[in-house]
């Protein structure tokens, strides 16, 4: 085998592995920033994600997003059988990348399984503590075969957008603001915890129960997005620390914009909302990060922290929608936000073009979205009742609490 493309396969499976692991992030930040009566569920919303995603993009999103193209809208080939899109030799070229001359299928496969199951989790913060597991689970089947395969065979499939000329590197519209997007409708449709908002509409903070472990679960996320963007090379070349340095030099910048902000803002560095500018930069970051300088990742850092604090503030208090780990701020905002800037900061990307890209999948998926939501609200019903959602969902929805033997009170 030759040398060059063994350790593309290595270094693409080890990105891979990294994405995995951000899975477990995702788990600590959604379960640290809500109360303890809902920790199981949270995990095992998270745990579904992926064991779905995997199941789902396999037999169907894979095809839907890397199969033969139809007029730049769809994947037409591979379905239930993905390695058939494999040549004689089981390499599967896409040609979406420059120079990029192709992988076995199977650890191209694991790759962007990753990912899909990456937009999906998102949406498990913003709808925390009061969805139904069952109505959760068929949502995130849902985004694995009818949104994120379609948005991304734009993107990354040879569909119409990479054939504009559309640069999302590593997934800040792709991903995030995918999953950004189907978060803001989900919680939405959804609608607020109970005792979130009061009868003259101001909002109640209805703090996590362990800060600690979401700011594990941030680290473990920061750590995970080396393999996210510089993995998204799918080989290993000389500009994977280039990648690795605007990654990290923009999640730098938002975490110390965003503390500054809630400094002035509030009296305080605010903790919760400091580590949501560490992910805020690192999604901001992830269209452009191979495209843009140093110092252009740290402005565009700096910029996403700023977004972050008031987009997660706007949503809450002034579109009254409850998102009890600003998710939709994060992921939705800072990833139209970063692929937007992609286009001012690089020479090589067109704002023009980075606004239509961003324009269409957001029509797309708030489409899709509401959608799925309502015909999930309408059938089995999206969420739990008021007893359930007061005593919390890992007795209704599981039948034990997360933490045995701890007397949990009812609002925590």
């Amino acid at each position: 085998m030759d040398t060059q493309l063994l350790l593309n396969i290595m270094w693409t499976f080890l990105g891979a592995t990294l994405v995995y692991f951000m899975q477990a992030g995702f788990a600590m930040v959604e379960a640290g920033f809500t109360r303890a009566k809902n920790s199981g569920n949270i995990i095992m919303k998270n745990m579904m994600d992926f064991v779905l995603g995997s199941i789902f993009f396999f037999l169907i999103g894979f095809g839907v997003m890397f199969g033969n193209d139809f007029n730049g809208i769809i994947g037409t080939s591979g379905f239930l059988n993905p390695t058939t899109l494999a040549d004689a030799e089981g390499m599967i070229n896409v040609g979406a990348w420059d120079g990029y001359t192709g992988l076995p299928i199977g650890v191209f496969l694991i790759f962007h399984t990753v990912f899909c199951a990456t937009a999906a989790t998102i949406v498990s913060g913003a709808m925390a503590e009061r969805t139904k597991f069952s109505a959760y689970l068929v949502y995130s089947a849902a985004i694995s075969v009818f949104i994120y395969p379609v948005t991304g065979h734009w993107i990354w499939g040879g569909g119409w957008l990479s054939q504009l000329g559309f640069h999302d590197f590593a997934g800040s519209t792709a991903v995030h603001m995918v999953g950004g997007i189907c978060a803001f409708i989900g919680a939405k449709i959804l609608g607020p915890r109970i005792g979130k908002y009061n009868a003259d509409g101001s909002a109640n903070g209805i703090p996590g129960h362990n800060i600690p472990i979401g700011a594990l679960g941030v680290f473990i996320l920061w750590f995970g997005w080396f393999g996210f963007n510089c993995g998204s090379t799918v080989e290993a070349t000389t500009t994977i620390g280039d990648i690795a340095m605007t990654t990290n030099l923009a999640a730098a910048a938002s975490t110390l914009v965003a503390l500054i902000v809630t400094w002035i803002k509030y009296g305080k560095p605010d903790v919760s909302m400091t580590l949501n500018g560490s992910l805020a930069g690192l999604v901001a970051i992830t269209a452009g990060c191979d495209a843009v300088s140093n110092y252009s990742a740290l402005a565009i850092g700096a910029i996403a922290g700023v977004v972050v604090v008031f987009a997660i503030d706007f949503i809450d208090k002034v579109v009254k929608v409850d998102d009890p780990v600003g998710a939709v701020g994060v992921h939705g905002c800072c990833g139209l936000l970063g692929t937007i800037l992609t286009g001012v900061f690089s020479p090589d990307v067109s704002v023009v073009t980075q606004l239509i890209g961003v324009g269409s999948v957001l029509v797309y998926v708030t489409i899709l979205a509401i959608i799925i939501f309502t015909l999930i609200n309408k059938t089995i019903g999206l969420r739990v009742n008021k007893e359930e959602e007061v005593d919390g969902l890992d007795l209704h929805e599981h039948g034990a609490p997360a933490y045995a033997n701890f007397n949990l009170h009812r609002d925590r």
